[in-house]
């Protein structure tokens, strides 16, 4: 039985790329055949304008004086840690511009629909944009960004910029995110199994490979 395993999550949540990484490795141990990975979208922000903002003044707006041993300092202490043993260098005091992430959801959905050797580019693209805008501290709201990024994941450059000019894609990548957040998503990563079973948070890997046992034992054991 494949398991159609669904990952809800945003570009510029450092939980969710965490959550990549684990749930990479938790495929890569229950049965990457056994297995059809998706990204789905989910917009942390989606009143942040087109150009993006001040990453620094965003958060303190957020969270307050992120100076002072605040939750986001806490926080960020603790995702650097776990960072380190996902080989992710979350270096968040060096982030200039917390950007709309609405362009980078449509180069995944675009990815989403390319493979190679059976498997879905989504999840090459969403890693890619966590990399530029963790480690490289990349304007992913940027289109020329967003372009070069593409071309990394085997996408055609032109093509995609064809795509961001016309709008089909837009209604349809709204749906999807509104579908999920009327399922009862409120916060990312959230992983969805058959459309059935949920496991929310940037949980450890031996986690996810006993959700995915139980999912495929299926009832009673879930």
């Amino acid at each position: 039985m494949t398991i159609n395993l669904e990952m809800v999550s945003d570009v510029v949540c450092p939980w969710c790329w965490l959550g990549l990484r684990r749930v990479t490795s938790a495929i890569e141990i229950f049965g990457a055949e056994k297995i059809d990975f998706r990204m789905r979208p989910f917009q942390l922000d989606a009143s942040i304008p087109s150009q993006g903002v001040d990453y620094k003044e965003y958060m303190k707006n957020k969270f307050g004086d992120t100076s002072k041993d605040n939750k986001w300092v806490q926080m960020r202490q603790h995702l650097e840690a776990a960072g380190e043993a996902e080989n992710i260098p979350f270096r968040f005091e060096d982030i200039p511009i917390r950007p709309n992430t609405f362009n980078a959801h449509r180069i995944i959905r675009w990815a989403q629909g390319q493979s190679v050797d059976g498997k879905s580019l989504g999840p090459r693209a969403a890693e890619a944009l966590f990399h530029a805008y963790f480690k490289r501290h990349k304007d992913i709201g940027d289109t020329k960004i967003l372009l070069n990024i593409a071309e990394q994941v085997g996408l055609i450059p032109e093509v995609v910029e064809k795509l961001f000019n016309e709008d089909a894609d837009i209604k349809p990548l709204q749906d999807e995110e509104a579908f999920y957040r009327n399922l009862g998503v409120s916060g990312v990563p959230t992983f969805i199994a058959n459309g059935k079973y949920a496991i929310q948070g940037a949980q450890e890997v031996t986690s996810l490979v006993t959700f995915l046992e139980q999912v495929e034992a299926g009832p009673p054991d879930m």
